[in-house]
């Protein structure tokens, strides 16, 4: 594992984000191969990011909820020499994602790398869609923030907490963002929100907090549409440069060069 980064320096975060992975190694989602398009963004950030010091898997890193998908996961991650942690989205098993993660830290909700503290939410509910934080949930994210009011603080979770301009969208992501916002409010150290489950990007402010979503390493969705479409867009992840200051820089790449088969008549996911 690598040395902690000095608390001057900035840290480097990569986002892999809804991987779709099947207990079976063809598994296809609309057309694609989780595990083959996983391991086009893997190669990429490995060629492209030489240094990192987390890795964040931001939900749905399984279709299936079997334990052999997070094994894989598990398995295709691991060539990237950092940290890791993992958090469930709606398509996620929480039981067999637990026990892939047997024997490491990648459950763990709160990590300190640089200057920053990164606190992961759950917002899957079981057998839903929509996502939705607990009491608990929210009362992790205001101990978190109040614990380490020193540190500029990356908050992170599966479900948009805000509209992202694709309506049908909208009644999917998180069901109570009011409460969320109520917490975050409160503790201005908190500097920027990161999610999965729109396969998209997203970049918007909202006062002092930035607002971050990101593509999935498969299938993409289209930007500003009405009803389920997907995107021509290659699959992708996210990178964050945290700077001790509190500022970030951060960016999207994507896969060139290799054909991905998409089902693009497909009705849902």
């Amino acid at each position: 594992m690598p040395s902690a980064p000095l608390a001057s320096t900035s840290v480097l975060v990569v986002q892999l984000s809804d991987s779709h992975l099947f207990a079976e190694a063809d598994g296809k989602l609309l057309g694609m191969t989780t595990r083959d398009s996983l391991k086009s963004v893997v190669d990429l950030v490995l060629t492209e990011q030489p240094t990192i010091d987390l890795v964040i898997a931001s939900g749905d890193l399984s279709q299936d909820g079997s334990v052999e998908s997070y094994q894989a996961f598990r398995e295709a991650s691991a060539q990237i020499a950092a940290p890791a942690r993992w958090f469930p989205g709606n398509h996620d098993e929480l039981p067999q994602m637990a026990e892939a993660a047997q024997q490491s830290d990648f459950l763990n909700p709160v990590i300190d790398v640089g200057q920053w503290r990164i606190t992961l939410l759950d917002s899957s509910v079981p057998g839903s869609v929509p996502g939705y934080l607990q009491d608990q949930q929210l009362q992790l994210l205001a101990q978190s923030l109040s614990e380490a009011p020193e540190r500029h603080h990356l908050i992170c979770l599966h479900h948009n907490p805000v509209p992202i301009g694709c309506a049908w969208m909208d009644p999917i992501g998180l069901r109570n963002p009011d409460a969320l916002f109520a917490v975050l409010d409160r503790f201005p150290q908190a500097r920027a929100m990161l999610w999965g489950h729109v396969h998209q990007e997203y970049d918007q402010q909202r006062e002092n907090l930035r607002l971050l979503a990101s593509p999935s390493t498969c299938i993409q969705f289209a930007p500003g549409s009405e009803d389920f479409k997907l995107d021509t867009a290659a699959p992708g992840y996210r990178w964050l440069r945290l700077h001790a200051d509190g500022t970030l820089d951060t960016g999207v790449s994507r896969v060139e060069g290799v054909d991905f088969e998409v089902d693009f008549g497909g009705e849902g996911y």
